[in-house]
């Protein structure tokens, strides 16, 4: 259950997919993929979702699939039956929760106010969905929340699009975003799946934020060192914008990238192949980790932080 919940984080957006024919649920699930995104939750909304869920898991194998908007335990063992691997429901059952962790499956349940997280609590869930986030505070529900319960992070679904996305992304309470803006029934049903892959990809630039942070306060020149920033942009689909200079540089030939979330920006950097190496660097007499590129790109070492 862990490993899941761990790879929905590292994934850090979750897309909400409505299903109305089921032999389109294969070429939806190849635009999510083609896009970036290996996970696909396909909600019980239609008498499609378990079709889709069977055909998709059958087309691929590595497309973490959830069964959404599950109301019962007969949903959820007909979701498990179809190859499901994690439930995720709108609000808080305890019976279903009960069975969930009985078939070791791991499960989302909804959760918007501090009666409903004290219960979870008591299943030991410290994963849950925030729904429908839009009505109750979005990201500002998520903060109050997580400033008494400081072990929980939430999946919050409803109301965040590519356009708030970024309001989210950076936040220590926000285990995913979860949303149907990804992957929308417009467009499954249109066959636009070109545009689905784009959406995934703006998406995962916005989550991520890189950002060009400094250059080495002891780099050659700026002359020498934005090719070598292009080089990597170009890589690893960076969207590398100029920031303010911070002190960051330990060495000459460095440049620092700024993210939103480390772990799961090593997540997707090593997802294209890229090697990384791990060091620690004393900053105000405390450790920190840093990340790093193995291999130079031009004459510059690459540093990533969260910042």
């Amino acid at each position: 259950m862990n490993d899941v919940l761990k790879r929905i984080g590292n994934a850090g957006l979750v897309p909400v997919v409505v299903i109305d024919d089921a032999e389109l649920a294969v070429p939806a699930a190849k635009a999510l993929i083609d896009g970036g995104l290996e996970i696909m939750e396909v909600t019980m909304r239609t008498d499609q979702g378990l079709k889709a869920i069977v055909k998709v898991k059958e087309a691929y194998p590595q497309m973490l699939l959830g069964a959404g908007t599950v109301l019962s335990i007969e949903n959820a063992r007909e979701a498990l039956d179809a190859g499901a691997e994690f439930i995720v429901s709108p609000g808080l059952n305890p019976d279903l929760i009960e069975w969930c962790q009985g078939q070791k499956i791991a499960v989302t349940p909804g959760a918007v106010t501090p009666t409903e997280i004290q219960q979870a609590l008591k299943f030991n869930l410290t994963v849950l969905k925030f729904f429908p986030g839009n009505i109750f505070g979005g990201i500002k529900g998520c903060e109050a929340l997580y400033n008494p319960y400081r072990m929980v992070k939430f999946i919050p679904t409803g109301g965040v699009s590519l356009n708030n996305l970024e309001d989210y992304a950076s936040k220590p309470y926000i285990h995913a975003i979860g949303g149907s803006w990804l992957c929308s029934s417009a467009d499954i049903n249109q066959k636009n799946f070109d545009q689905i892959t784009r959406i995934v990809k703006e998406s995962i630039d916005k989550l991520l934020g890189f950002e060009l942070a400094d250059q080495g306060n002891s780099t050659k020149s700026e002359k020498g060192s934005l090719p070598a920033a292009e080089i990597i942009s170009g890589s690893f689909g960076f969207n590398l914008k100029r920031g303010n200079p911070v002190d960051y540089a330990e060495t000459a030939g460095t440049i620092a990238i700024k993210t939103n979330n480390v772990d799961r920006a090593v997540y997707y950097i090593e997802k294209k192949g890229n090697k990384l190496g791990w060091s620690i660097k004393l900053e105000n007499n405390a450790e920190k980790t840093v990340i790093y590129l193995e291999g130079d790109a031009g004459d510059l070492s690459v540093h990533l932080f969260q910042g």
